[in-house]
């Protein structure tokens, strides 16, 4: 589903992406692993259409084409969504209002607000959210949590083909990350890819990846399983930074 080949990219003249490469397919979970700095959110914000990298060399594809020719939203229409770190907040834009327009942005024929809301509550008694969400500001005033989770409920109207989640675990307690994984792992399914960038391993004992890739220097250095990510948890980076060196 998802291909990036050979992806170099910098930014402000500075080389951050070495050449990757990641191949996600039907079905698969992919986690991304590494310390601060290796490159892994400047992938997720590549992935999105952020102008304020180049791309040097390399291809990202889906479903066979090559999205680094696309705008942000061409690249959405087909199947790709991106959980940011940091999810933007939009006083005087209810929650309702964003996900409307994102839905029927999608489709030929728009649908009614009326209809929407009819979907809208059965994706938030999915996600365990109340009905009053909806009426919020967009993130606005929400906390870490409730921002993630709003993000979740972005995912589960849009009904990506991929999802890229960029440290969705960021800032979390233990009771929100739960929620959150839980409603990521309701809404996955065989015909979908899903790639988790993180720094810890905490996230992914909620959602068990099937490959564990760990990034440094804009590098993928090694790839293993799930057993990966709790070496990683004993012995950190260092180990694996000295290999590379």
């Amino acid at each position: 589903m998802l291909k990036i080949k050979n992806l170099h990219v910098s930014v402000d003249g500075t080389v951050i992406l070495k050449g990757v490469d990641l191949e996600i397919l039907n079905g698969q979970i992919h986690a991304i692993m590494g310390p601060n700095g290796a490159g892994k959110s400047t992938l997720s914000k590549v992935l999105a259409g952020d102008p304020a990298y180049e791309v040097l060399s390399g291809e990202v594809l889906l479903d066979g084409v090559n999205i680094l020719e696309l705008d942000p939203e061409e690249r959405a229409h087909l199947g790709l969504f991106i959980g940011f770190q940091y999810p933007v907040e939009i006083p005087g834009i209810s929650n309702l209002q964003f996900l409307l327009a994102a839905y029927n942005a999608k489709r030929e024929t728009p649908v009614s607000e009326e209809a929407f809301k009819e979907l809208l509550m059965g994706k938030l008694e999915l996600l365990e959210m109340k009905p009053e969400f909806i009426e919020r500001n967009l993130n606005e005033g929400f906390s870490g949590g409730e921002k993630k989770r709003n993000e979740i409920l972005q995912m589960a109207v849009l009904d990506p083909k991929v999802a890229i989640l960029d440290e969705t675990d960021s800032g979390l307690d233990i009771d929100a990350m739960r929620v959150v994984a839980c409603g990521v792992k309701r809404l996955f399914t065989p015909e979908k890819g899903l790639l988790l960038i993180t720094h810890y391993q905490r996230l992914l004992d909620y959602i068990r990846p099937h490959f564990v890739h760990v990034m440094i220097d804009g590098q993928i250095i090694t790839s293993g399983g799930p057993e990966l990510a709790q070496e990683l948890e004993t012995k950190g980076y260092d180990w694996l930074q000295q290999v590379k060196a």
